[in-house]
């Protein structure tokens, strides 16, 4: 496993996206456990979660109550990142709450659920449209004053708001989770803001574009459409396309720490080797319309 900078840390250059252990369609505990040991024991050191990672209406904190069980006793390496600032009612519906008073209440309860001392790294997990952002990310500074939170993040958010929340919190604030893969690079900006403030760029839904795991002849080489390059690659290197669009994005930027989500053992230990698959000047080239 290869390393790269979060904030004053050292995590795995790939994370844990650990929402599918707990959302529709989940596995069973005993699976989504062997899962996040699988990610233990391939190198992984950087755990993403969030208070709203649960089923619709029903158990709130599910995912880091899971983490915190499948953990215990993993070693002070590991960085548990959560967040607040979202729910899931009954209805399905993802809400959104900035007020400062619920993430405050909201960080102190994902404190509980993870059993720690304080919480490796908190981030909001979208701005308000309704709350000035300001009051939010005050709300983040007023948790890490308390030492309640060690690091602060945020999520779904723009290169503007960046720039206002690093203007709050220097250099406490230290990653951007955004939407990011060869299908969905709307977060270019973002990417290259966080490279220029020494913000780690957490890529969520890392592997958009690339949904077939092997060819099946040509019809599958035609299924893989514009992305057909990842497959081609990945068949010559006899690695799954899933680790070449990995490398892809980790050769974007020493920046960028992508979080793969998982709910099979299998899953986690591929994307893991990702971090080891250097992907050639030529094998660049290949991808390099994409992005």
């Amino acid at each position: 496993m290869r390393y790269r900078t979060l904030g004053d840390l050292k995590v795995s250059a790939v994370g844990l996206g650990a929402m599918p252990l707990s959302i529709e369609g989940r596995p069973d505990e005993e699976r989504a456990r062997a899962t996040v040991r699988a990610a233990l024991d391939a190198g992984v050191t950087l755990f993403d979660t969030a208070d709203s990672y649960h089923l619709s209406g029903a158990e709130p904190g599910h995912n880091e109550l899971l983490l915190a069980r499948a953990l215990a006793g993993a070693g002070s390496e590991v960085l548990v990142a959560t967040k607040g600032g979202r729910g899931r009612p009954a209805d399905g519906s993802w809400t959104v709450n900035g007020d400062p008073r619920h993430l405050k209440r909201a960080a102190e309860d994902s404190l509980r659920r993870l059993d720690v001392e304080a919480i490796g790294l908190y981030q909001l997990h979208k701005p308000d449209p309704a709350v000035p952002l300001e009051e939010s990310v005050g709300a983040l500074r007023e948790l890490l004053d308390e030492g309640k939170i060690r690091l602060a993040g945020l999520s779904n958010t723009d290169a503007d708001q960046i720039r206002a929340a690093h203007r709050i919190l220097g250099d406490r604030l230290v990653s951007v989770q955004n939407r990011y893969s060869p299908e969905v690079r709307d977060s270019e900006p973002e990417l290259r803001l966080c490279a220029e403030l020494g913000l780690a760029f957490l890529p969520w839904s890392p592997l958009g574009g690339i949904s077939r795991s092997s060819l099946d002849g040509p019809s599958g080489l035609a299924a893989a459409g514009r992305f057909a390059a990842f497959h081609e690659i990945a068949a010559e290197r006899g690695v799954s396309p899933q680790q070449v669009g990995l490398a892809w994005l980790l050769a974007k930027s020493p920046a960028v720490i992508p979080i793969p989500g998982a709910s099979r053992p299998e899953t986690i230990r591929d994307s893991a080797r990702a971090a080891e698959l250097v992907l050639s000047e030529a094998e660049s080239a290949r991808l390099k319309p994409l992005g």
